[in-house]
Parts: structure tokens; sequence; C-alpha cells
């Protein structure tokens, strides 16, 4: 995922992303909230995480005022191959959406995997046609199609778009919001694919597409806005092995994601908890906005030792509030719930973010049961977690 802070999108460097893809959809409409199906069963065969949803993009709702479609597609197949002991590669590819007027805005997403045994995730972020040189450079020094792009995009000046998760389906919100398209600007599609229920098999290829809807004319700036918090989840007493250690933790996730993942587990604590350590299944961070916006939706991210996730706006203060309360996580459902009515967030106000991680899951899924017991921090892997409220904000 990508290295932020909160406040209108502000990109710094700390967080890394994501996600995952299966299930069914959310509700569609301005200020609708999706409902949370049922969270999967610990002895689920797929450990909740088999499937990786469908090819075929779910059906559209109406075109509104304005507005048009466009498909944009990977340029050629890709097949993953994590490094020797992995089972996670992120790749970054650019796509050329077509955009040929100006003043056009980005107002809904549907991503459709192609091969979804592997698609683990996808974020689209927005190039500018100046900075389209720079993701070709990339591209073309990174034997293969695409190139690695662990924590972000990559190249510098892509902004956060779009992005699909397990449950996720195409979200509107008001007609009169949308993400700035510039014209002859591109698309950096991250991908993140995971080996992991494959049990050593091929791959195969994969060439994702993404189905995008476009208007022209006069929008509110959207952006996307990350409210991370940390992971310091021990073993359980019935595990143990040197992953149990969590400076040998730390350094697995280095050697997996390189020195930059590695580092946001001390990031984080710095930012939180001021450095100090708490281990324990349930972690938060207060963080304070640097400027102001306004929240339109919500959604909440974690792996598969998830248990719930909130995030709350100025708790424990006159006027506090809940903005999203998952109290049983489905990794198979994390759709973007908008909020009932647009919220004000203000300069200085406190946005807290806490979840709760289960390490005792370790042992009744399938698919983590065959990997050796770790102490959890913050990492792009499945068997990693994350702690991470993702907004959309104008």
């Amino acid at each position: 995922m990508t290295r932020t802070r909160i406040g209108a999108g502000v990109v710094l460097a700390a967080a890394a992303m994501l996600l995952a893809a299966c299930g069914s959809g959310p509700a569609r409409g301005s200020g609708t909230t999706a409902t949370p199906s049922p969270p999967p069963s610990a002895t689920d065969t797929r450990g909740g995480h088999g499937l990786h949803g469908s090819a075929t993009p779910a059906p559209a709702a109406p075109l509104r005022a304005g507005e048009r479609f466009v498909t944009a597609t990977m340029p050629k197949p890709y097949s993953p191959r994590p490094a020797a002991g992995g089972t996670d590669v992120y790749r970054c590819f650019l796509v050329d959406p077509g955009l040929t007027e100006g003043d056009t805005f980005l107002t809904g997403t549907q991503f459709a995997a192609q091969n979804t045994d592997v698609v683990h995730h996808a974020i689209l972020f927005s190039v500018a046609p100046e900075a389209i040189a720079g993701a070709k450079r990339a591209d073309a020094e990174d034997e293969g199609e695409g190139w690695t792009c662990f924590g972000d995009a990559g190249v510098r000046e892509a902004a956060w778009i779009g992005h699909w998760a397990p449950g996720t389906d195409e979200v509107l919100l008001d007609p009169k919001l949308g993400y700035p398209m510039a014209k002859g600007g591109a698309l950096i599609m991250q991908v993140h694919y995971s080996t992991l229920a494959l049990d050593g098999q091929p791959a195969g290829s994969d060439q994702s597409s993404v189905r995008l809807r476009v208007a022209s004319g006069e929008r509110t700036p959207l952006v996307t806005t990350l409210f991370p918090a940390p992971i310091e989840l021990p073993c359980t007493k019935r595990e143990k092995g040197p992953l149990c250690d969590r400076e040998a933790a730390i350094k697995d996730v280095g050697e997996r994601f390189g020195r930059d993942s590695a580092a946001e587990v001390g990031a984080l604590l710095q930012q939180c908890a001021k450095g100090r350590l708490r281990p324990g299944a349930t972690q938060h961070c207060d963080l304070t906005s640097p400027s102001a916006f306004t929240l339109h939706a919500l959604a909440g991210h974690m792996h598969l030792l998830g248990r719930s996730i909130k995030v709350e706006l100025n708790p424990g203060e006159a006027g506090a509030r809940t903005l999203l309360d998952v109290p049983e996580y489905n990794f198979d459902n994390q759709a973007l719930q908008p909020l009932p009515e647009p919220v004000a967030v203000k300069k200085g106000d406190t946005i807290r973010v806490t979840c709760t991680h289960d390490a005792s899951l370790r042992a009744r899924l399938p698919l983590l049961q065959k990997l050796p017991p770790r102490y959890v921090v913050w990492g792009e892997g499945t068997q990693d977690e994350m702690c991470l409220g993702i907004g959309v904000a104008s």
C-alpha cells in the first residue's frame, strides 16, 4: 500500500499496503452503508482467504449525467514469481486509460482480476503526464512486465485514487465528487500477488483490468487519506519458534520486503506510542489532523488475524463520534462504507484507529497453519498484519 498520513491525502513516509480480493459487493449509492457479512469460520477450508473474487465485474449501476465508462487493461500478461522462500509479489503496471479530455474526474472504479487464484489486492494511482516518463524508466529498469513496488507505486507524484479488496464493488458517492484525472495522464495499477494458497504449484499469468467511471465538468476533488496503527502481536503461549522473537520477526519482514518495510514498524510505534512498546492483541493510534477536510467514506483493512477495527473522531471529547465500527471483522468483506452524511474534520482534530488481532487464529486457519509462528508486526505479506482505516475525503 502506500506510505501516508492523515489530512486530505498528504503523502508522508510510513505505511504500506494491502488488501486482498474476494467476496460479495457492498450497497451502491450515495449515503448507503454496506452490511457486513458474517465472519468466516476459523475451520473454513479456504482459511478465510481461498477465493479472490470474480474475473467479471459486477453489473454496472446506470451512468449518471456526464459519466462514461472506460476500461483499462494491463498491457501484457504477468506471471508472479516470489523470491525464494516468499509468497508475495507487489508489482506495478503503467496503464493508459486514453484520457484525451481536460477536466475529467474519476467517479467510480470496478477492478476485475483475471487470475483469481493469485490476485490478492489492487490499488490504482493516477499519474500526471509529466510523471509518466519516470514510470516508464521504472518499468524499463526492472526485468519483465512492470516493476517491483512494495510499499507504494514505486515512482514519485502518484496519487491513490481507488482500490480493490475482498468484498469491494463499485461504490458511488455524490456525483458532484470525483478524483481529478489529468488530460494525457496515466494509471499505475499496483497488484499484490499471493501464492500462499498454491502449495508450490505454478501461479500462471495474469492480465487484470479495471472499469473506470469518468465524468466531464466541474467536480469537488477527492483524495485518499490513510489512518494506520501499529501491530505488536506476540506468539501465543502454545507457540514456539525463532520468529516469536520480535527483533527476528522484524528482520524477516525486512528480508522479504526491504528495509523501508522493516523501518515502518518502528515509525508507527514512535508516531502512535512515542516508542513505548506494549505488546498485545489490541493497539490504537491517535492521529492529529494537520488540516481541515471532509470525510465521505471509510473502509477498514487487516489481514487474516484481524478481529475488529474502529475509527473514531475526537474520542473522549464533547461531540465525539464513531466513524467506522466493524466489531466482527470479515476478511472477505472489506467494502468501502459511505458515511450517512459527510463529516467535517477540523485542523487539530484527533482521529483514532483501533484494531484487535487474534494470534490463536494462526493454528486454526489452513493457509497459516503451515507457516512458522511469529511475533506479528506491520508488514505487506499475508502472514503479516495491518491496521488501517482508508478514507475518501475532499
